[in-house]
């Protein structure tokens, strides 16, 4: 990546991250967080920062898959009409898909139930060379089983730790296991998208009034609404609880999708770019062997055969 390229990742980072990362430095309170902040930026120019990002993305992830050694989680959370099916639609249009894999999660299924919360999770972590995508994820755990309590009696823990601090406990869980994963080469970027209720309430009534869009809405999505101050509550005390060094939590105006697509893209590829990610070079033995298989390519466009060098590294074997 030319001089230019990084001065501009860097200062996309300063401009359109850092105002909305929050490491868990100081006190975090949700509501002076503007759901319709837009920087000046208008849909044509955040456009060509998009594709830009799209670019940038395309080249990491393919160095990325090749280096094989860091793996990468994205995590979004949001509101229903938030916009994270379309943030990653959007924003990883072109990645090669066997570099990238996208997990939403549901209501947890019985089987899901009978493990702890992190099981359904652990289970699909990215491996080294991947880019793994949480559409919603364990933090779910904090935030629906903490506004519908009947959720967390469906897990039959045990009753002596359901306690008071249960909540609190979860969030040294979550911390506890996000530190792990950073200390064996998973980054952790965490994405929550803050959409005001105004924006939420529009959204939904595209969703009714347009029939290819009828699919989205479901009478649940009203019935969660209804609940939007108690959810609020509990993005705030997340946010505060497991927001550090190693992961921290990225609060994204989301009342203009096109602008929340540049801070979540200008935020992956700012971590990408900070792991000096580079295609393997091979070493002298492999380079030999090389120059070997180039000279007898090109003595076979003169008539050769590559029989003799085929059968040479038979016997190696």
């Amino acid at each position: 990546m030319s001089k230019k390229q990084s001065q501009s990742i860097t200062e996309q980072l300063e401009r359109f991250v850092a105002p909305f990362r929050f490491d868990g430095s100081g006190e975090f309170h949700l509501k002076p967080n503007k759901t319709h902040e837009k920087d000046d930026l208008d849909k044509a120019k955040a456009k060509e920062i998009l594709e830009a990002n799209q670019e940038r993305l395309r080249d990491f992830q393919e160095k990325l898959y090749a280096q094989d050694r860091w793996s990468v989680l994205l995590i979004l959370q949001g509101m229903d009409a938030a916009g994270k099916d379309s943030a990653i639609e959007h924003i990883f249009a072109g990645v090669n898909p066997q570099g990238c894999e996208v997990h939403s999660f549901k209501q947890p299924t019985t089987n899901e139930l009978a493990h702890d919360f992190m099981w359904r999770h652990a289970a699909v972590l990215p491996r080294r060379g991947q880019i793994g995508i949480f559409n919603r994820s364990y933090y779910e755990e904090v935030l629906v089983t903490r506004v519908h309590r009947e959720v967390l009696d469906k897990e039959k823990l045990p009753p002596k730790l359901v306690t008071k601090n249960i909540w609190r406990e979860r969030f040294q869980d979550i911390c506890a296991f996000e530190r792990y994963l950073a200390r064996n080469g998973t980054v952790v970027l965490k994405f929550f998208l803050n959409i005001s209720q105004e924006e939420q309430r529009k959204r939904f009534l595209e969703r009714l009034d347009e029939p290819a869009k009828n699919w989205k809405f479901s009478m649940g999505d009203v019935a969660e609404r209804a609940l939007w101050p108690r959810y609020m509550a509990a993005y705030q005390d997340m946010i505060r609880h497991t927001s550090t060094q190693v992961a921290p939590w990225h609060v994204v105006p989301a009342d203009h999708k096109w602008f929340a697509r540049v801070v979540i893209g200008s935020a992956i590829v700012g971590a990408l770019d900070a792991l000096n990610l580079k295609f393997p070079r091979a070493d002298k033995a492999s380079l030999q062997e090389f120059k070997q298989v180039r000279e007898a390519l090109q003595a076979e466009a003169k008539g050769g055969s590559m029989k003799k060098l085929a059968a040479g590294k038979v016997a190696d074997t």
